[in-house]
């Protein structure tokens, strides 16, 4: 469960907990004033705790006070506190590994690094994740393909395989709280298992699930969260991104076309509960060139996250009608095996509804400037805090109904060894119980 920390607080007899999943630091600013909580001793109900940051950037450290009596240990005191491993700035590491240990593992991560170093193919131009939030974006482009590919295949000969099969996908690493440098960065060239791991960060599975045209229409209606409202009559600047939208709950959906209009209320929130029933973003959704159906059923190829655990992707929790043994990364990776040469260029098939004469603003890594040749939306502005740049977006044209996902030379997946691929009908299936680690957004 979400924030289960403060539950387990409650719990008598635990001395100290080490928790995760939110990328926060506990003790922190981002903890102030919430019940409970004690920031300079670093406890939540009296108990100890640390949170660590994420990605090894930090060290939770928690001191104890014991007291003897008679048989029994207690503990009297404590601090918690998070130390920094690497600076915030240029995320360099501060301090001096223990040798000890790194010549206790080198095999170990020689060969992990060999092993990720492998090549799969060949991609005709670079993808980089740093204008996913704000345009149609190549990071997210690659992998809505492969699953499409990988759900196409597998579906062959069942009772879905005449349904039109869409693809949704997120820009895992776009910045936000983890940092100026958390973005994809891949150039032009060979790829190899490292590229496919920046790529698709999380562990999850492909999962498919059947939908109608309405019900897409809602789910990037949620999506659509992730902007703050623009006023286009303000003439100050207005910044675009909702920075309490998490960029993993900001699905693109492939196969449809549509504009996300910023100048209208939100009508979710980033938890998937209706805010204003009478908002709409979502603007001129179609399928093939004409307004969408709402009955239309459609497949729609995603994670085992989403599918498991989006009241948005799975309605009534019955929706899910393909729940695949396979990595999501490692599909990507068979994706661009089979293809050999890659051409992960965004086709365009959303973008932001024009919003009048607003100066509207959003953040990016400054390494973002150095792509932007030819880009006629987007302009550099200036530095920002934290190691951010500032940039300016102009509202882009609006996607062409003639748009269709950039194809490569498909060939069949291949046989393997793995289990196959469950297939049935939604009414029969039980969403998979998974647990909800951070890494399995």
């Amino acid at each position: 469960m979400e924030n289960a920390v403060k539950y387990l607080s409650q719990v008598d007899g635990i001395n100290a907990i080490l928790f995760g999943h939110a990328h926060k630091s506990f003790p922190g600013p981002d903890f102030k004033d919430m019940k409970g909580v004690d920031l300079d001793k670093g406890t939540i109900n009296g108990v100890p705790a640390v949170e660590a940051s994420s990605w090894g950037k930090d060290l939770g450290i928690i001191d104890l006070s014991l007291e003897k009596k008679k048989s029994q240990w207690n503990v009297v005191n404590s601090q918690s506190q998070v130390r920094p491993v690497v600076s915030t700035t240029n995320q360099a590491v501060q301090f001096t590994p223990d040798y000890k240990l790194t010549d206790a593992i080198k095999d170990e991560h020689k060969g992990t690094l060999d092993y990720i170093r492998q090549p799969v193919g060949t991609t005709t131009a670079p993808i980089t994740s740093y204008f996913a939030l704000v345009q149609d974006d190549p990071s997210i482009q690659i992998v809505t393909n492969a699953q499409k590919w990988y759900v196409q295949n597998h579906l062959k000969g069942t009772e879905y395989e005449k349904l039109p099969v869409l693809s949704a996908g997120a820009p895992f690493k776009a910045g936000g709280r983890n940092g100026a440098e958390y973005y994809t960065n891949i150039p032009e060239g060979t790829i190899a298992i490292k590229n496919v791991s920046d790529l698709y960060v999380y562990p999850n599975t492909v999962h498919a699930v059947e939908v109608t045209g309405a019900e897409i229409q809602e789910w990037l209606e949620w999506s659509a969260g992730q902007f703050n409202r623009i006023d286009p009559k303000q003439t100050e600047e207005q910044s675009l991104i909702n920075k309490d939208f998490p960029t993993y709950n900001f699905d693109v959906i492939d196969g449809v076309n549509y504009q996300i209009d910023v100048t209208q209320p939100a009508r979710y929130d980033a938890k998937g509960t209706i805010i204003d029933s009478s908002a709409h973003r979502i603007k001129d959704l179609q399928y093939n060139g004409k307004a969408i159906d709402p009955a239309q059923k459609f497949i729609v190829a995603t994670n085992n996250y989403r599918a498991s655990s989006s009241k948005l992707a799975n309605p009534d929790g019955k929706r899910i009608v393909m729940a695949a043994p396979d990595e999501s990364r490692q599909v990507i990776i068979d994706y661009i095996r089979t293809n050999g040469t890659i051409n992960p260029s965004a086709d365009g098939n959303w973008s932001i509804a024009p919003f009048g004469q607003a100066k509207v603003t959003f953040e990016s890594s400054p390494d973002a400037k150095d792509v932007l040749a030819g880009n006629q939306q987007i302009s550099y502005l200036s530095s920002a805090a934290d190691g951010f740049a500032k940039y300016s977006l102009k509202a882009g044209a609006k996607p062409s109904a003639a748009t269709t996902p950039v194809k490569e030379a498909v060939a069949p997946a291949k046989a393997t060894a793995k289990p196959a691929v469950k297939t049935t009908k939604p009414a029969a299936v039980k969403p998979a119980k998974t647990t909800k680690p951070k890494a399995s957004k």
